[in-house]
């Protein structure tokens, strides 16, 4: 993770994201914020991401737009990888 990251923005828009997220897992919600919690943001992330992409799981432009600016300030940039093929307008 560079170093200009604001640790504590990016956990914020982790967790925004989860929520906004259209992951219905409880258990992978739960994943992903402990990760949060414990400072695992790029493994947070990319299991958001991950999810998102094994189940398919429409995300909006806008959506996919914030994942891809944390991406890359995460330098997660291969988690956001071939989540445009989910996108719908």
């Amino acid at each position: 993770m560079g170093e200009e990251v604001d640790f504590r923005q990016a956990q914020a828009d982790i967790l925004a994201l989860l929520n906004e997220s259209p992951i219905t897992s409880g258990d992978v919600r739960a994943d992903v914020r402990e990760l949060v919690q414990v400072g695992e943001l790029g493994l947070a992330f990319d299991t958001l991401c991950s999810w998102i992409f094994e189940d398919s799981l429409a995300i909006s432009r806008h959506f996919y737009e914030r994942l891809k600016v944390l991406g890359d300030e995460l330098e997660e940039k291969a988690a956001v990888n071939r989540l445009d093929e989910l996108i719908v307008e």
